[in-house]
């Protein structure tokens, strides 16, 4: 079993960057951040890699940054997370149900991950899926996480293309849903809207009580 390293090293690049933020940033976490959520999750939702000034300052998925306004807002609306706001990893929120990881657990330059670092951290990211139950949900936030995931299940890209709101069923009875990723970019430029990113979660949601 492959666990979580806080103290991964593995990718030189990311770990030197790492070194120059905390040097930089003494206050900050600079680490490699963990996933957040419930232990045993029926939905499990992969984001990019951590923010500069979110999750790689917090420690927390996206926790204090823009990115994480609307997936924590519509989180809460829908009754999976006790609060609305991901302030720091004090601030007492919880999820229920639901559990938040990236494809990429270091903060990477301009926020891009070398392919090289997505396979090398996907050692991660494949145990995360293994031990979820059959019928869970996987929401891909955006192409990256999308391509993360079906690397980690040894699936060709090509029979799942990437999709705002498609569903894939892949093998092991595992739902897998896209979503673009709430970016700044992505919100301010209403390439994604409250309206569908909220659409994606309660299709979540629905598979889940179905």
């Amino acid at each position: 079993m492959v666990q979580f390293d806080p103290r991964c090293q593995r990718c030189s690049r990311l770990a030197g960057y790492l070194r120059d933020v905390r040097a930089e940033y003494p206050a900050y976490h600079a680490r490699p951040v963990a996933p957040f959520g419930a232990r045993q999750p029926w939905l499990l939702i992969v984001g990019l890699a951590p923010g500069m000034h979110g999750a790689n300052r917090t420690g927390r998925p996206f926790t204090g940054d823009y990115a994480g306004i609307l997936l924590y807002q519509t989180l809460h609306e829908l009754g999976l997370a006790t609060r609305a706001k991901a302030v720091s990893r004090r601030d007492g929120l919880a999820l229920r149900g639901c559990r938040i990881t990236n494809a990429v657990k270091c903060l990477p330059p301009a926020n891009k991950p070398l392919p090289a670092e997505v396979r090398e951290c996907n050692r991660y990211l494949r145990e995360e899926l293994r031990a979820l139950r059959p019928g869970s949900v996987v929401l891909a936030l955006g192409r990256v996480a999308h391509q993360a995931i079906l690397m980690a299940r040894d699936l060709r890209p090509g029979a799942f293309p990437f999709r705002h709101g498609a569903r894939h069923r892949l093998p092991a009875s595992l739902n897998l849903l896209d979503s673009y990723h709430c970016s700044r970019y992505n919100t301010q430029t209403r390439r994604l809207t409250p309206a569908m990113f909220r659409s994606v979660l309660r299709k979540a949601v629905s598979l889940q009580a179905s």
